[in-house]
Formats: C-alpha cells, sequence, structure tokens
C-alpha cells in the first residue's frame, strides 16, 4: 500500500510553485491594482467567484439539476445517499440485505457508471463507490450537482451514467454551526461547522466534523437484518487563499472511518468472531423448517457480512490568472481507501490507492469563444489479500492508468445559442494482476466526443441537447457481486475490452413566474457491459454481454410557488431497459416512480413534507427465477411480480432568535418495507444462500428530533 505522506511533497511543491508565480506581480502592479475602486470589489469576491460569474472557468452547458443546502437539511441527510435519493434522474440501489451496498444510478445506468466528484475532482475510487457513499457526509455542502450523461465532465470520462458533484462550502464569514439528533433505530447525529474568513477576504477556511450511526433493521424480526448496522466518522479541512490578486491556492484534507455490520440482529462482531473462532462448522440448517421466513438458528458467523472502511482524500488547486482572458488550474490530488471485511466466514482485505492529476487552461479567444483545453491522468491500482491459503486461488488485484488529453471550445454566437464541443484523447491500460491472469486485459487508445447545445427560445423557452461517446473498464468483481468472492478458488476474469457508450438527450424547460417545468429525454447504449457468471466449475467470472444493453429514460419536473409561504413540486421517470440490460442487472430496479413535494414557511416555521411512489415490477424479466425462498425443493417459489408502494418523509422545524433551531420528523412514515410488507429479500438459490431478491425499501421507519444552533 501507498503511504499518504508521500503525497504531501507534491501538495506542498503546488503550494510553492503557486506561491512563486503570484510573486511575479511587481509591487507596482499589486499597488495599481488595489488602488482601482472595481478592483478592490472583486478582491474581496474572490478569484474564483469572480472567474467563476465572469464565465472565465465554465465546465458544461448541459442540464444539471442542483441539491441546495437548505433542500440537503430539509431531507434531513445524514450522508450523500440520503441527500440525493429523490433526486431526478438519481436512483439510489440497495443491492445486499446483509452489507447495504448502495449504488447511486443516473439515467438508468448501474451505479459504477456514475462517478463522484468533490468539487469537480473524481475523488473516489472503484471500491468506494460502493462502501464509501454511506459514509459521505452531507454536513459542510454548499449544494451537490447532477449531472447526467456520457461526458458530463471533462475529467471523469468514465461517467457514463453521470457525475455528482459534491460542492463544498464557501466561508463567506466568521461561524459556525452545531448540530445534535436522534431517533429510532439507534439513530443519532452529532455535526459541527466552523468557517473563518479574514478581513481582507483573501483567506477562507472551514472545518466539518460529522458523526451518525444506525442499528441494523429486521422487518420481519427473523433475527437476520434487512439493512446494516451503520457507524461513520468524518472530519474535513478545506483552505482557501488568495495569493494576489490572479492566484488562488485550494487545499482539502479529509478523513472517513465507517463501519458496517449486517446479518444477526443478537451479537455484535466481536462476538461473532469469537464464535467463528471457537466453531467454523456449518450449521446443518440456517432457518427454522430451512425458511428464510421463519428464525434463523445458523451459527451468527454464517450470515454476517462486517466492512470496516478507511478513506483518506486530500487535494490542492492552483488557480492562476495569466491575463483577463488566459487562466489555468492545476490540480493533484490523492485519495486512500482501505477495506477490512468479514464475508460469512470470508476474510477480505483490499487498499485501493488512486492519484489524479489535471492542467487545465481557459482561453477567452473572443466574445463568443472560450477554449479550454489540458491533460490529465489517472492511475490506481488495488491489492487485496484473503485467509485462502489455496494456490488456485485467483485475487482481484489491477492496476489502472489513464492519461488523457481534452479539448473544448465554448461558443456563443449572440444571447440565444451556446454550443459546446468538446473531444478527449485517452490511453487506457487495465490489467489484472494476479501470476494467472498473463498479460494485460485492456489497452487502448480511444477517442470521446461530445457536443452540448443550449438555446433559449424566449424569456421562459429553453432547449438542451447533449450528444456523447463515453467508455469505462470494468475491473472489479465488487460492480457484480459487492466482494462476496468464492472462497476456495476466487473468481475468473474474461473482460477484454473498454466499456463503451452513446448517449444522447433532449430537456425542455419552461421558467416563467417562479413556475419551473422541464422535460426531459435521453437514450443510452453500452456496448460490452460487464455482468456477473460462472464458469464450468461453478467458478464466479466478470464477464462482458455480447448485445449492446440499452435504456431510454424519460422524466417532467415540475415547481409552483402557490404563495409566498407555500412551494409544490413534482417529478415523474419511466425508465425502460431493453432485455441484455435487465439480464445484466443483479437486483431490480425502478422502471417508474411518481415524486411529490412540498414546503410551508412562515414566521420561523418550516414545514417540509415529500411522497414517492414505485411502480409494480415483472421480476422475471430481470433473470429472476422461481428460487424457492426455502429448501432447495421448491415448496415456496417467490413472487415473479412486484407491487407498487408509497414512501413518505415529513418535517417539520421552528428557528428562534435567528440562531436555535429545533425539529422532528420521520422518513418513511407509515413504516413501509419489503420484509413486512411484501417479501423477504432472502432466498435458497440453487440450495445456496443468497439476498437476491431486493426490489422495495429494507429500512422503515425512522422517527427523529434534533436541535441546532448556529453563531
Amino acid at each position: 500500500m501507498r503511504s499518504f505522506i508521500p503525497s504531501f511533497p507534491l501538495l506542498a511543491l503546488a503550494a510553492a510553485i503557486g506561491t512563486q508565480a503570484s510573486a511575479q506581480d511587481s509591487p507596482q502592479q499589486a499597488a495599481q491594482l488595489k488602488q482601482a475602486g472595481p478592483i478592490e470589489e472583486v478582491t474581496v469576491m474572490g478569484v474564483r467567484r469572480r472567474l467563476y460569474e465572469a464565465g472565465a472557468l465554465k465546465d458544461i452547458t448541459q442540464k444539471t439539476e442542483v441539491l441546495s443546502s437548505v433542500s440537503i437539511e430539509r431531507s434531513n441527510a445524514a450522508n450523500l445517499t440520503d441527500a440525493i435519493a429523490e433526486a431526478p434522474g438519481v436512483r439510489v440501489n440497495n443491492e445486499c440485505s446483509m452489507c447495504g451496498v448502495k449504488r447511486v444510478m443516473l439515467n438508468g445506468l448501474r451505479g459504477e457508471h456514475t462517478t463522484i466528484l468533490i468539487d469537480g475532482i473524481p475523488m473516489h475510487t472503484m471500491m468506494s463507490g460502493f462502501y464509501g457513499l454511506d459514509g459521505a457526509s452531507a454536513t459542510g455542502l454548499d449544494s451537490i450537482e447532477i449531472a447526467r450523461g456520457a461526458g458530463a465532465s471533462l475529467t471523469a470520462p468514465e461517467a457514463i451514467g453521470g457525475t455528482i458533484n459534491l460542492v463544498s462550502l464557501e466561508p463567506t464569514e466568521n461561524g459556525g454551526k452545531i448540530e445534535l439528533a436522534g431517533g429510532e433505530d439507534g439513530y443519532r447525529k452529532a455535526t459541527a461547522v466552523g468557517t473563518l474568513l479574514s478581513e481582507d477576504g483573501a483567506t477562507g477556511v472551514s472545518l466539518v466534523a460529522q458523526y451518525d450511526k444506525r442499528d441494523q433493521f429486521d422487518g420481519d424480526n427473523n433475527g437476520v437484518s434487512e439493512n446494516p448496522e451503520l457507524e461513520n466518522k468524518n472530519v474535513a479541512l478545506r483552505v482557501s487563499h488568495d495569493l494576489g490578486y490572479r492566484d488562488n491556492i485550494t487545499l482539502r484534507l479529509a478523513h472517513v472511518d465507517s463501519e458496517i455490520f449486517g446479518g444477526p440482529t443478537s451479537t455484535n462482531f466481536k462476538g461473532v468472531l469469537a464464535g467463528y473462532r471457537a466453531d467454523n462448522s456449518e450449521s446443518a440448517q440456517l432457518f427454522v423448517n430451512d425458511d428464510v421466513r421463519e428464525q434463523f438458528i445458523g451459527k451468527p458467523w454464517e450470515t454476517t457480512e462486517w466492512i470496516e472502511t478507511t478513506r483518506r482524500e486530500a487535494y490542492i488547486t492552483w488557480l492562476h490568472e495569466f491575463n483577463d482572458d488566459f487562466n489555468s488550474t492545476l490540480t493533484l490530488a490523492d485519495t486512500q481507501h482501505e477495506q477490512d471485511s468479514f464475508y460469512e466466514g470470508f476474510d477480505y482485505k483490499a487498499d485501493n490507492d488512486m492519484r489524479h492529476y489535471d492542467a487545465r487552461f481557459n482561453w477567452v479567444i473572443s466574445a463568443e469563444h472560450l477554449l479550454t483545453f489540458g491533460a490529465d491522468a489517472r492511475f490506481e491500482e488495488l491489492r487485496s489479500q484473503t485467509q485462502n491459503p489455496s494456490p488456485d486461488y485467483v485475487s482481484d488485484s489491477f492496476n489502472y492508468d489513464n492519461v488523457g488529453l481534452y479539448i473544448q471550445d465554448t461558443w456563443t454566437p449572440n444571447d440565444q445559442l451556446e454550443l459546446v464541443v468538446a473531444l478527449r484523447f485517452d490511453d487506457v491500460e487495465a490489467d489484472f494482476i494476479d501470476p494467472s491472469k498473463a498479460g494485460v486485459e485492456v489497452d487502448e487508445t480511444i477517442v470521446s466526443p461530445r457536443m452540448d447545445m443550449r438555446y433559449l427560445h424566449s424569456d421562459a423557452w429553453t432547449s438542451r441537447v447533449s450528444v456523447g461517446r463515453g467508455y469505462r473498464a470494468p475491473l472489479s468483481f465488487f460492480e457484480s457481486d459487492h466482494g462476496l468472492l468464492d472462497q476456495d478458488e476466487g473468481f475468473d476474469i474474461d473482460i477484454d475490452s473498454l466499456e463503451r457508450s452513446l448517449t444522447g438527450s433532449y430537456a425542455l424547460s419552461y421558467e416563467a413566474d417562479g413556475i419551473a417545468v422541464t422535460a426531459s429525454l435521453a437514450y443510452t447504449e453500452v456496448e460490452n457491459l460487464a455482468t456477473l457468471g460462472a464458469n464450468e466449475n461453478d467458478v464466479p467470472v466478470l464477464e462482458q454481454l455480447n448485445e449492446d444493453a440499452s435504456v431510454v429514460v424519460a422524466d417532467i419536473a415540475m415547481s409552483y410557488p402557490v404563495s409566498d409561504n407555500l412551494s409544490l413540486s413534482a417529478t415523474l421517470e419511466n425508465i425502460n431497459y431493453n432485455s441484455a440490460f435487465k439480464q445484466a442487472f443483479g437486483v431490480v430496479p425502478v422502471e417508474q416512480r411518481l415524486t411529490l413535494g412540498g414546503d410551508w414557511e412562515y414566521n420561523g416555521w418550516d414545514v417540509y413534507v415529500a411522497a414517492s411512489w414505485v411502480a409494480s415490477r415483472d421480476l422475471s424479466e430481470y433473470g429472476a427465477p422461481e428460487s424457492p425462498s426455502f429448501d432447495a425443493a421448491g415448496l415456496h417459489l417467490k413472487k415473479q411480480k412486484t407491487g407498487s408502494y408509497w414512501l413518505m418523509d415529513f418535517r417539520i422545524a421552528k428557528e428562534f432568535a435567528d440562531a436555535w433551531q429545533v425539529y422532528a420528523g420521520a422518513t418513511n412514515l407509515f413504516d413501509y418495507n419489503q420484509a413486512a410488507d411484501m417479501e423477504t429479500p432472502l432466498v435458497y438459490d440453487g440450495g445456496e444462500f443468497d439476498v437476491i431478491g431486493i426490489y422495495g425499501p429494507l429500512r422503515g421507519r425512522e422517527a427523529y428530533v434534533g436541535v441546532s444552533y448556529q453563531f
């Protein structure tokens, strides 16, 4: 494993370079700049904000949903998955009732096709897209930007589904906020945010800390959880400093500890581990009468999935403005993700490290053209180990190197039209390094074009069109089976090509008198989509589909201010997969969803209500066999069609003296969950215990109360 410390000399070197560059302005030039009235005003604004408002740091023009810090607060979100769960085009899919692994799906694509950015920088590794998202704190965010479609970011070409950008809080004053909350099922949350801003506005510091916890949830009371215990500890420091009028250095450091424990509800992981060491023989039966709907009677370790994750993140950026028409941003980022886990008697440890480098230049060629160009590189490696001594065991360790060049022209010929054309050239190498995997699996040089257009028909009507190509290297066995590696032989790899996508989308928006309506239609086709199969020895195989997978997503989102105090919103979504795509899913995704929301504010009171309806689905279309829910003889067959259901969230808050706020509410107010109201997600598939029958919510009501103080 690479040490976290060596990355800091690189960060210090970049800071030194930035300081030296800013010192190139003579004292006379600095004095002249400070004496000019308008320049004094923009200096207080800050280098980054001034350039963004001038349009000189523009990246994309495609349709982007923005979740503000206010909307994050109203949803009582503790982490990223809570905050974005009801956003248009977003589906947070729970893909394991034991370990609780969640995948964030955009535009109907799978979770591995979503790239998570922090302040526009790719900071999440292959593995952290599985167990890192529940640990990503929602505290200290200014907003969350959701951009759908291939090429949603110049520096994240593998984002076939799109990107989710977590925008850090930018200090505007000295102050802070402390919040405490608690509720059902062991829910606890404690947060602290502090901000400092220098008198001249040149230096801003933010410090964010959060602790949150939830207990296991067992909806059918059979002694096995459908949602695991989750405990997170987060701390992040961000420092932004203007080195004069034309330079800014921003540094962010973060540390995350997360622990997940799912399975038996009668013990903790220490007890499970002690029992496993004393007796690791398998039980004759796991449940009474071999029926997963009845009481669990096996040994605790036989259903235990425990994952401990440590993440360390660091990035530094240097923004330098050469003149009013030309600027550059240099970025260095380092992410280290460590996992220690126990899957029903199988130990799995992994170190997943990633370095990202980016040199970007923006050149205002004329009043009509902004040219963006640069180069980036991503170097990622995974090193895993298990307790398996077999020489036949195949590890999932890999090296992934990606070096790219990109260029983008933003053309604004008039006030009505904006056209963005971008092109990336990438050299991609993916190598599984197990001795049995001789050679390099993927070694390709590819070209990825993208076009985004925005046209203002009038003051109220706007059209947006996007067409783009994307790619992704299918690297991790976690994509298909979230780490449940075969205990005897590991897994096999049959990957020799990049996944390649083509996406086209159109959105029509209307906005006038406070009313906002956007209708969208998107089509995505993916070649060489990775999926999970098995070889002749029943060893899991990460392979690729021969047939192209495709999905069509149509949605319409509306918001309407009924009065100065009351606003309403609604979103209707329909997702249509072709048969090939359906067969590649591990669990059944949502196909149709209606989301309704209302917010009422009056005299310090705030009442927020959200409800969502999910339509029924045919499970057999997703490769769900008529698996018996207990014993291999098929005494009871699983349902082949789900029912539709409603979920509702509610929150009421009251402010006092402009500093205090007390609130109470509930997520999933009516306590609807799959195990209690539909059918257990547990099955015996071919005589083997599994958790593949997931198609509904796996956690019930969570009522809570809280208090916050802002200073």
